[in-house]
């Protein structure tokens, strides 16, 4: 059960604002190997957990990619895929597909903060699907990206990891019930939460992204460590889109 909040605006009308605000949890088996993000070599120019690759060493657009990823979307299990075009001349674009839902990628429409619909929500089912952790996600979410301007890049940082990291359970939600059935019935009262906490499974990695309005890129990964809930390790990179 993972979770993903973003908001993206291409054209921000403030210096203070931001093209892009991402909140995301990764939830897994505490010791499942894994490995944090880092950039993949000397270049620089790939940061990334390992786990996608394909898109970010293509010449494809990012509809383009979804568009060739969808035509063996119905071979592999259920799937999320995200991509975007993030450029400071030509505008920015942003794509999902998911092979449990339509049958070819949609573009996502941009917009300012003022309105909630236009804030996306992600987690174990297709983009938007109302599970109440995801809406809930989506309000904590909002209320943070309302006052970005008036926040510091650092206090900003750490109001959405601290919504990352929220454990208030959303029940009931047969939705959530129904997808998860026997398995998530003796945990649905720790899974049904933005942050998971379980024995031996849940939130090991939360990650922020910001892209302000000239194109600087603030990448934040706090990952845990020794598979102990007492104990993170956080990581920050920064650096600036290519135009």
């Amino acid at each position: 059960m993972c979770i993903l909040l973003f908001k993206f605006d291409p054209r921000p009308v403030s210096k203070n604002a931001y093209r892009l605000i991402l909140a995301a949890n990764r939830d897994e088996f505490y010791h499942r190997p894994s490995k944090s993000a880092d950039f993949w070599d000397s270049s620089n120019e790939i940061l990334s957990g390992a786990l996608v690759t394909n898109f970010l060493t293509t010449d494809l657009d990012s509809y383009s990619y979804l568009k060739k990823v969808s035509v063996e979307g119905h071979l592999y299990n259920g799937f999320n895929l995200l991509a975007a075009d993030l450029n400071t001349t030509k505008g920015d674009v942003v794509c999902y597909y998911g092979n449990k839902g339509e049958p070819e990628p949609v573009f996502l429409n941009p917009g300012r903060f003022s309105s909630e619909k236009r804030i996306y929500g992600l987690s174990n089912s297709l983009l938007d699907t109302p599970w109440k952790k995801l809406q809930y996600g989506k309000q904590l979410f909002t209320e943070v990206v309302k006052r970005s301007q008036d926040l510091t890049k650092e206090d900003l940082v750490q109001e959405l990891l601290t919504v990352m990291n929220n454990q208030e359970p959303q029940l009931p939600d047969p939705a959530i019930e129904d997808q998860g059935k026997d398995y998530i019935r003796p945990i649905l009262n720790k899974y049904a939460a933005v942050c998971v906490r379980c024995p031996g499974y849940g939130t090991r990695t939360n990650t922020v992204i910001l892209i302000d309005s000239e194109g600087r890129v603030t990448f934040t990964e706090r990952n845990m460590i020794n598979a102990d809930v007492n104990q993170w390790k956080t990581s920050t990179y920064e650096f600036k889109l290519h135009t």
